[in-house]
């Protein structure tokens, strides 16, 4: 098993990572059960491949388990099933001093995360988290949050998991689709500071998304170690460091949006889009040089994504991309900052782009053909 600790001080947690993990979840959870039971939430597509296991697992190790079902998909991450998971916890009794797990993906870890983060003021909660994106990225950092009409993620707070059990095996039922899309938060750290990770992700992408273990585990492992150090310099985003973790996403959250924050459009497809978009940026204001922003579409290309918004059926007017971008929550002072890079593994925050010049290059990218996006395929 490997062990990776967000160093937080009194509230720093480990992060175990181990195929069978899922079936062997009682150990590290009975610590945190006091009252002998455990309610999980999932959704429904969850459920049908993997609480049964879990739940075998819990109970014959004596424990008692409670579960939520929600359906699938990012609309369940909305006020009304807040209000049912929050009703239902108190309807089953649960105290601060217990853990609520959430056994799914990111859709489901933050929604549960946040529950946990009100109910009774703030009680414990675990992340077991079954795609890949939300095991290299949602799971890890106490970023909770619903979406709202404005955006996405925009009600929620910083609230750290007490525990995350990742089991690569859960992997194994999952779409290349979603797999490809919990790719792009991998490919990510290499980008924001890690120039020869993003050269192993390109030496390795094609074995990883045909599902080879070890390369998985790796591939988490990586991801969670970057993560946890950001986590711990910048817990809650009041500087640069963790703000860079968000590359990509200003533009891929607007996009997003553009889709109805729907399987138009998965988050991890979005992520891709807007981390080319940003290099492209970056080359545009003479920040980067042109070899790595086509070295970065070929790989993302390479890996199965679409990077043209005319192709992907998203080529909306740059104004209202715009104002979906005015809802982000890194808005200072009516300042939107921008993630931009140097180069590959040299991210940057950016709080002097005048959004005047975003939409103006905006409109000429998202009327663009996309023949970059074929380049390495």
């Amino acid at each position: 098993m490997l062990t990776v600790t967000v160093p937080l001080g009194s509230r720093a947690y480990p992060i175990h990572i181990a195929p069978g993990l899922l079936a062997g979840a009682a150990q590290h959870l009975a610590p945190l059960c006091p009252r002998g039971t455990v309610a999980v939430v999932t959704d429904v597509n969850v459920a049908a491949l993997h609480l049964p296991a879990f739940r075998a697992g819990l109970e014959s190790a004596g424990l008692g388990v409670e579960v939520i079902v929600l359906p699938a998909g990012e609309a369940t991450k909305s006020w009304a099933n807040l209000e049912l998971v929050t009703e239902r916890l108190l309807a089953l009794g649960v105290e601060r001093g217990d853990a609520v797990v959430a056994l799914g993906g990111g859709v489901i870890g933050d929604l549960t995360g946040f529950a946990a983060s009100i109910l009774r003021r703030g009680c414990r909660f675990v992340q077991v988290p079954t795609t890949l994106l939300a095991q290299v990225d949602s799971s890890v950092g106490g970023k909770t949050a619903i979406n709202a009409a404005a955006g996405k993620n925009l009600v929620g707070a910083f609230h750290q998991p007490a525990l995350v059990l990742i089991d690569p095996d859960t992997l194994k039922t999952l779409p290349l689709r979603q797999l490809r899309a919990g790719y792009a938060e991998v490919v990510k750290y290499g980008l924001i500071g890690d120039a020869a990770f993003f050269g192993w992700c390109e030496a390795n992408s094609a074995a990883l998304l045909a599902g080879e273990g070890a390369l998985l585990a790796e591939a988490i492992a990586t991801s969670c170690r970057a993560k946890a150090l950001v986590v711990a310099a910048d817990e809650r985003e009041t500087g640069d460091t963790r703000a860079l973790l968000n590359l990509g996403h200003t533009f891929g959250h607007a996009f997003e949006a553009e889709a109805g924050f729907s399987d138009r459009l998965l988050h991890g497809e979005g992520v891709a889009l807007g981390m080319a978009l940003a290099f492209d940026l970056s080359v545009a204001r003479g920040l980067c040089p042109p070899a790595d922003a086509l070295r970065v579409r070929a790989h993302l290309a390479s890996a199965g994504f679409g990077l043209s918004p005319q192709r992907l059926g998203l080529a909306a007017p740059a104004e209202r991309l715009i104002a979906h971008m005015k809802q982000d929550k890194k808005m200072r002072a009516g300042i939107l900052p921008f993630i931009l890079v140097h180069g590959i593994g040299e991210a940057f925050v950016a709080r002097d782009v005048p959004i005047a010049e975003v939409e103006a290059w905006l409109e000429k990218a998202i009327a663009s053909p996309g023949e970059l996006e074929d380049i390495g395929v």
